[in-house]
This record gives structure tokens, C-alpha cells and sequence, in this order.
């Protein structure tokens, strides 16, 4: 995933922002797994088909696409815009100096993946998640629109309740995308070695599929953060339990749901979850080194 430069070219290339932008909306079409992977994390005790009844329940087929318009469009394209821009530059000042694929890939990743947290997820995270909120809330006889809920925040906590949980936020998208990008650049040097090729020889489209699906489905290891961020961002259970924390932090939340769950429900939704992660690491690796390369013959 290294940055595309023209022969002599010298700076950045700004057009990995567009290109970031165009491929995460791409991976939008995930976003019934994004749906049903929240609606298992935020309920620890449904089985998949208890959660995915619960998400028809709200809507049917639409239950699926809660949260996509316009939220999660606004946060995957600014967030692929800015991943896809710092983990290139990275990436590239990383093997400029020799490093192996494998850890260039994981700082382009990690560094991607802090700047997008930062930069733009605490506000679209937390609307996408107020959104999914409210439709909830709604089967239970209560009406809210979206910006009710988000002014109630507001209101209540300031700055601070709407970035609630983006520590979370920003260190699982540091092992998100450290993790598929340093998994898939590590599967596509053995596939070369495999196959006899030199490092510099391109792979085929398969073999870099190939490669993403490992890298995705790897990089679920760190589900425990995502169900600490979930728990973090929950709209609806501030009163439910008297054992949950007043004020959330990382570790306390991680404590209360390994208290209440065990070590299972600290991997709540990770099926759902592991078919979302090869989709995004398959469109933002594997298919964006491609659009990359047609951007630059274009240039």
C-alpha cells in the first residue's frame, strides 16, 4: 500500500485522500455486519440469530442499514480519506529505509488508523452509534429523533460525551488497521516466496485477495476493544445495571463486561466481525493498491 509517486515526484500525493474517501464508502456495503457485529457487542447475551431477529425486528431489511445515511457514508469517507493519506506516507518513509513489509505495513496501519480516531471519528462514531440508539429505543415506545439524543449529550457531558469512548475508538483502529495491513504485506511476501517471485514482481488479483482475507480475519484478535468501545458508546444503558461504572473509562469498562461475561463476552459479535474486517482489508489494501496504480497511470 505504499504511496504512488510519479519519477521524480518529490512531497505527497494528495489524491490517496480521494482515493481513501472513494474506496472506504465502498466497504459500506458491509454495513449489515456492522449492524448485526454492534447489535452482539452491545448485547452480550444474544446468540447470532437472537441478534439478527432483534435487528429485523426493528426494521426488516432496513433494521440492516441503520446508521448508514448519512452517518456511516460521512465517517467512511472522511475516515478512509485520512487513513488511506498517513498510512501510505508512512508506509513508504518505512520501506524507503529498508524495513520489512510486515512492520511497514503495521506503522503505516497503526499511524492510519490514530489519525482517522482523532480526526474524525469521535463525532460520526458517536452520531452512527446514537442512530442505531434511537432505533432501539423507538421499539421500546420511546421517540427521539437523532438530534435530540445527540443534544441530550450533549447537554449532559459537553465535548466530552460526544468523543466518549474515541481512546477506545482510536486504539482499536490502531490495531485494526496495523494489524490487516501488517498481516496482508507479511501474506503477500510469503505468497511471493511461495510462488518464486522477486519482491518487486506484482501479484495477481487473486493471490492479493488472498492475502487481505488473511490479514482481515487475523486482525480480529483485538475484539475486546470494540466490545469496550460499544459498551462505552451505549445510549440506552445508563440505568440498566447498577454495577456499570458512572464514569467509563478503557479498563473499567473492560473489567465490568469480563465481570459480567466472562472472556466470551469480551468476543461478542466477532463472527459478524470477522466478514467485515476481510471486506474492509480486501477494499483498502488489496483494491486501493490497485485504484492507486490507475490513478497514477492517469496522472
Amino acid at each position: 500500500m505504499a504511496i504512488q509517486k510519479e519519477p521524480g515526484q518529490k512531497g505527497v500525493s494528495w489524491s490517496n485522500i480521494a482515493v481513501g474517501a472513494i474506496m472506504n464508502m465502498v466497504t459500506t456495503l458491509g454495513q449489515p455486519l456492522e449492524v448485526l457485529k454492534t447489535q452482539m457487542a452491545a448485547n452480550r447475551n444474544q446468540t447470532m440469530v437472537e441478534a439478527t431477529k432483534s435487528v429485523w425486528a426493528r426494521g426488516g431489511v432496513a433494521g440492516f442499514y441503520q446508521g448508514l445515511i448519512p452517518w456511516a457514508w460521512i465517517e467512511a469517507s472522511t475516515k478512509g480519506g485520512v487513513l488511506l493519506f498517513t498510512a501510505s506516507e508512512i508506509e513508504e518513509s518505512c520501506t524507503g529505509m529498508g524495513v520489512h513489509p510486515f512492520f511497514a505495513g503495521l506503522a503505516g496501519g497503526c499511524g492510519g488508523g490514530i489519525a482517522q480516531a482523532y480526526a474524525t471519528m469521535g463525532f460520526t462514531t458517536c452520531m452512527k452509534t446514537v442512530e442505531i440508539t434511537r432505533h432501539k429505543e423507538a421499539a421500546a415506545g420511546v421517540q427521539r429523533s437523532t438530534f435530540q439524543v445527540f443534544m441530550d449529550i450533549y447537554r449532559k457531558e459537553g465535548i466530552r460525551g460526544v468523543n466518549k469512548g474515541v481512546n477506545a475508538v482510536a486504539v482499536r483502529q490502531c490495531t485494526n488497521w496495523g494489524s490487516r495491513m501488517g498481516f496482508a504485506r507479511l501474506a503477500e511476501n510469503s505468497i511471493r516466496k511461495a510462488r518464486g517471485k522477486d519482491e518487486n514482481e506484482k501479484l495477481g488479483t487473486l493471490d492479493k485477495i488472498f492475502a487481505s482475507t488473511i490479514g482481515g480475519a487475523l486482525a480480529t484478535w483485538n475484539q475486546p476493544i470494540e466490545v469496550v468501545r460499544v459498551e462505552m458508546q451505549s445510549m440506552a444503558k445508563a440505568t440498566e445495571n447498577v454495577n456499570r461504572p458512572q464514569k467509563l473509562t478503557v479498563f473499567n469498562t473492560l473489567a465490568f463486561i469480563y465481570k459480567e461475561n466472562g472472556i466470551k463476552g469480551l468476543y461478542r459479535g466477532v463472527t459478524p466481525r470477522i466478514g467485515l474486517g476481510i471486506w474492509q482489508t480486501v477494499c483498502m489494501v488489496s483494491f486501493a493498491d490497485y485504484v492507486k496504480a490507475w490513478v497514477k497511470g492517469r496522472q
